[in-house]
């Protein structure tokens, strides 16, 4: 089927791209057979039609590469060109994902020697990430790294890959996605043994490996790179075809956590079909096969089980938010909020999936739980009538008008992960198992207070993180260490505002999560992998995990007739939450479509100068209190002097969390955190009055960083200088801290 949207970016891309690049002939993968790629030391410079024709400027993308390695929380992501993958000029790039996949498997053959090396890569549907998928097999293959893939290189969820490397004991895996990121975009995100994405540390040593391979071409004038033919033995698909994609293991991992009877049951009573919104198809392949396993795909029906990586035009428009005549992408994060050019606030992701057209006959209170390409995260919605709206408004809950009678009410991920983590506590104890253990939740600071009342109330700690699920899973990490070494002990782990959390002996993890939609609940028992190694929960967020409880949720509420909107109020008044209300502002600095990369990097680089000056401006603050050069009451004077329209009197902190500066008040918190992969700002709110919340959020963080005279004043030049770079300090060691830091060592495979 012709999609105009699509032509439109495709003949976009075609034309801003140059005739050298369209002519490029590097690797040629269509070649099954061994091939060899020769580096040479003219690829590494600039191109120039006469003094350098075979430039590549590797040194230019590499310098970038290795920035982004240092602070990226999901991979290093960025856009590539759809129609010449070997465009170098592009972050993503065919070359790229040689270099950083050779580099990756020297660290590893250096730090196991003469040992057999077993890895794990997938992929979900964005464009050219099949013929990624190809070169890392192909690569790792060479290197005699053996690679565990679906057959015929098909999708599975980036959860399926962190199980896998976590349970048959690999050393690791890559993955490629970006996420719920625009269509352009694409990643590899890497996996260590324990199926958690690289820390910053781990990052670095394979990019130090890329530099030495680009040293040697410098001296030797090449460096040749293998790459071995489709069908080496290396890559093996027949593991992963007899454990059936691992869905079999994940299920019996299910069981023994959030797929229990007292959920199964409540599921195969369900008189209305739950819809999945399958975003980009690739869920499909996957979670139906974990559905049928339950004995529950009866109760589930779908929306784009087709895979496509244009995301079935979802969240793609023909305008900008400015008006402009233009091709423009939201990204497929349901949650966005933007505003039409007349200032009125919309879903433009959701605008795109049709609801008033698809929903027109479906039942009220209908669910639908929507999910993104590389099915991690979960946004939750369901229609209800009309006349909720007053009592939704009050609440602080969104919705979208279906037509006069219908509306759907969507939740954020603070709203909704409130809701699983309640239900799931109450199903643990209807189960008379809650009390065999100490409960405790994982959360990023930019999540909801409401979590961490909510928590307070029912008697469960609370560990707060940098935003990225690896740093949910480093805590998780520490967790196990501590009873694995003193089981007798009770277990304390710091979180990132400082403080020491002490989770009581033996305890389980009860939900760890993140206000972007990723979520993970723990076990009863220890999860165990095939070689004995001991976990308290899964390293990866998943959307499957999310959506069994969430459908048990559902299924509980229609016995009962009420709607989620209905239990969300329920479990704020049964709790006394006062923080209800959560906001969250995006911040983007350029359009992150423009096919013209020479703009796009002009505007990136732009960007990100803005998005470092918002960011500096409050970062230099909290570090000043933390290194004693400024009283609260100075940083209040210096806000207050910077922002006349807004109250500081009763901010009690401002505090560096690790990839942001939060700011805790007497009734709310703003956190401003600067894009670990973006040239993008995201300013968070949570507290007792919704508008009250935007209005800062808002206001701080869509500030242009400028130095106020008394921000001079207060915080020296050089002072301000240096202040990423000790901020950054404080947050080693904030990771490094009672670290678990043992070896993973390979063991004798039986595959």
């Amino acid at each position: 089927m012709t999609n105009e949207l699509e032509n439109e970016l495709f003949k976009s891309v075609y034309e801003k791209t140059p005739d050298y690049i369209k002519n490029l002939k590097l690797v040629d993968l269509s070649n099954k057979g061994e091939l060899t790629f020769t580096l040479k030391k003219e690829h590494l410079k600039p191109y120039d039609k006469e003094k350098n024709p075979e430039g590549l400027n590797l040194e230019d993308w590499f310098e970038n590469y290795a920035k982004e390695a240092k602070v990226s929380t999901a991979g290093i992501r960025g856009p590539q060109n759809i129609l010449y993958p070997q465009d170098t000029r592009f972050p993503i790039n065919l070359v790229g994902i040689i270099l950083a996949t050779l580099a990756k498997a020297l660290v590893a053959k250096e730090k196991y020697p003469n040992k057999k090396i077993y890895k794990v890569a997938g992929r979900e549907v964005r464009y050219n990430s099949e013929m990624f998928l190809d070169a890392i097999t192909r690569i790792q293959a060479a290197q005699g790294i053996t690679t565990l893939i679906s057959k015929d290189k098909k999708t599975i969820p980036i959860w399926l890959a962190s199980f896998l490397a976590f349970k048959l004991d690999l050393l690791g895996g890559e993955y490629i996605t970006s996420s719920h990121g625009i269509s352009v975009k694409n990643a590899t995100k890497d996996l260590n043994s324990q199926g958690s994405q690289y820390l910053p540390e781990e990052s670095l040593e394979f990019v130090n490996k890329i530099n030495e391979i680009f040293e040697q071409t410098r001296k030797n004038g090449t460096y040749e790179i293998k790459i071995a033919a489709e069908d080496n033995p290396f890559i093996n698909e027949e593991v992963m075809e007899k454990l059936e994609d691992g869905v079999k293991l994940y299920v019996e991992y299910l069981q023994s956590g959030v797929a229990q009877k007292v959920n199964l049951n409540l599921i195969k009573e369900l008189r209305n079909k739950i819809i999945i919104e399958n975003v980009g198809g690739s869920a499909y392949r996957t979670l139906s096969r974990v559905l049928d396993k339950l004995k529950v795909a009866d109760k589930f029906t779908w929306f784009n089980i087709e895979e496509d990586p244009f995301f079935h035009s979802i969240g793609k428009y023909n305008t900008t938010p400015k008006g402009e005549k233009a091709f423009y992408d939201y990204s497929v994060d349901a949650t966005v909020l933007a505003q039409k050019p007349d200032g009125t606030k919309f879903f433009p992701v959701i605008d795109t999936l049709h609801y008033d057209e698809k929903l027109k006959n479906a039942p009220r209170n209908t669910v639908v739980l929507i999910t993104d390409p590389d099915h991690d995260r979960l946004t939750i919605t369901q229609t209800e009538d009309a006349s909720r709206i007053p009592e939704l408004e009050k609440a602080g809950i969104d919705y979208i008008q279906l037509n006069a009678q219908t509306i759907l009410t969507v939740f954020t991920a603070n709203q909704a992960f409130l809701m699983l983590m309640d239900f799931w506590a109450k199903q643990l104890k209807s189960m008379n198992i809650w009390n065999n253990h100490p409960r405790f939740i994982i959360k990023t600071t930019a999540s909801a207070l409401s979590w961490d009342e909510w928590a307070k109330n029912n008697g469960v700690k609370v560990v707060n993180v940098p935003v990225g699920f690896k740093e949910i899973a480093n805590i998780m990490k520490k967790v196990e260490l501590q009873l694995k070494n003193n089981p007798e002990n009770d277990v304390v782990v710091d979180d990132v505002f400082s403080n020491s959390i002490n989770l009581g002996q033996n305890p389980r993890l009860l939900f760890g999560g993140e206000e972007s939609g990723g979520m993970i609940m723990g076990t009863e028992d220890l999860i165990k992998s095939m070689h004995g190694r001991f976990a308290i929960a899964m390293r990866e967020k998943s959307a499957t995990e999310a959506i069994i409880v969430a459908s048990a949720l559902v299924a509980k509420l229609e016995k009962e007739n009420l709607t989620l909107s209905q239990y969300l109020l329920n479990v704020f008044d049964e709790n006394k939450i006062i923080g209800r209300y959560d906001t969250r502002v995006d911040i983007a600095y350029y359009n992150e479509s423009e096919p013209d990369i020479e703009k796009l990097k002009q505007a990136k680089i732009a960007g990100e100068e803005l998005r470092t000056k918002n960011d500096l401006f409050y970062l230099s603050l909290a570090m000043g209190i933390k290194e004693n050069i400024l009283s609260l009451n100075d940083v209040k004077s210096i806000l207050s002097d910077a922002f006349d329209e807004l109250d500081f009197s009763n901010l009690k902190s401002i505090k560096f969390v690790g990839d942001g500066t939060y700011m805790e008040f007497d009734d709310k918190y703003i956190e401003i955190r600067p894009s670990g992969t973006d040239a993008k700002t995201k300013a968070y709110g949570g507290g007792l009055n919704k508008s009250d919340i935007e209005k800062y959020a808002t206001i701080l963080g869509n500030y242009s960083g400028d130095r106020t005279e008394l921000h001079k004043k207060y915080i020296s030049q050089e002072f301000y200088n240096e202040t990423k770079e000790q901020a950054m300090k404080y947050y080693l060691v904030f990771v490094e801290k009672d670290a678990n830091n043992e070896k993973f060592c390979i063991p004798e495979y039986s595959f």
